[in-house]
């Protein structure tokens, strides 16, 4: 029988966890909490959950810092959850990758229906490859990029970016397009964040495809992805 997902709650106010925790288990989750960065960074070092609920501003490793060395790890979705809305723009500006975002005060059930359409998301079916191009594997139950036999890691962003290029070769993609598409409030980011990514992954690209430019640049239009 397949185990219910687990969800990883790090929280440091612990009424408002064992609030959630609540919430999810009646949902059908199973859960797990921390109420410090230090006990959740040290069990997410050997062991993974299938969705984490991280709050910004914890004792120890704070949020930021445990976001980033979770992105290194695996492709863990993360919902970042905090009280200050002007943090926002410090989370997306800092480009850790998390899936989502939430901020306090909240309903619990908002919480829920937010785990729920990020699991959704990161358990939907492989990204099909498009015909000619074998030598590129994308999977998005995975997140797992293999580019001519090479695994690229790829951040959460990174990976949604490449594989909305690759769905469609030689189309190309506004900005605008990609801000509706792959941020979850696309109000929230600018141009220069799109463009930041896009010059992360394509290092990344260039590096494990021997020097071949996959993504190009448009003046004045955007984005595509190019057939190797």
């Amino acid at each position: 029988m397949t185990q219910a997902p687990l969800i990883c709650v790090i929280e440091d106010e612990q009424d408002l966890a064992q609030l959630l925790d609540d919430y999810l288990s009646a949902n059908g989750y199973r859960t797990l909490q921390f109420h410090t960065g230090d006990g959740a960074e040290a069990w997410l070092m050997e062991n993974q959950a299938d969705l984490i609920l991280l709050d910004l501003m914890l004792p120890g490793v704070d949020g930021l810092q445990i976001c980033k060395n979770q992105l290194n790890r695996n492709a863990t979705p993360i919902i970042m959850m905090t009280a200050k809305v002007e943090e926002i723009d410090r989370l997306l500006g800092l480009e850790l990758g998390a899936d989502d975002y939430i901020c306090k005060p909240y309903s619990p059930r908002e919480v829920v229906a937010r785990v729920k359409a990020v699991l959704r998301r990161s358990h939907s079916e492989a990204v099909a490859s498009p015909e000619g191009k074998s030598s590129i594997s994308l999977d998005e139950h995975r997140q797992e990029l293999i580019l001519f036999g090479k695994t690229v890691e790829l951040t959460a962003i990174e990976f949604k970016l490449f594989a909305l290029l690759y769905s469609q070769p030689g189309r190309i993609f506004s900005r605008q397009y990609i801000l509706d598409n792959i941020y979850q409030d696309y109000r929230v980011v600018s141009d220069r964040t799109v463009d930041s990514h896009i010059k992360k992954l394509r290092k990344k690209l260039v590096t494990s495809a021997q020097d071949i430019e996959l993504i190009r640049s448009v003046y004045g239009s955007g984005y595509k992805f190019e057939t190797p």
